[in-house]
């Protein structure tokens, strides 16, 4: 399994936000009913931090309404031996 931040912005007015809200809380997905919103700051986006297979099984978490402007990032924790490992560590840099 890896490690995947989900991003997934909506519009900020309050509709857009309670629309947003209601359609997560009810896509009975655990990882979707769980997301953490900005809106309380002014950052209208929920955000998720998934373990899944990939980018794909990401993606298919969320409501169908949001994926399409929905950002998927693949975390990775770093370990002290790839850090004092330069060339290792490019290798394998996007």
């Amino acid at each position: 399994m890896e490690k995947f931040l989900i991003e997934v912005p909506h519009g900020d007015d309050k509709a857009s936000c309670l629309r947003a809200i209601q359609v997560f809380l009810r896509s009975g997905s655990h990882f979707v009913t769980h997301a953490e919103w900005g809106c309380m700051d002014g950052d209208h986006k929920a955000w998720m931090i998934v373990e899944v297979e990939d980018k794909k099984s990401a993606m298919r978490i969320l409501p169908a309404a949001y994926r399409q402007n929905a950002r998927i990032t693949r975390l990775h924790r770093f370990t002290r031996e790839e850090i004092g490992e330069p060339d290792n560590l490019l290798e394998h840099h996007a």
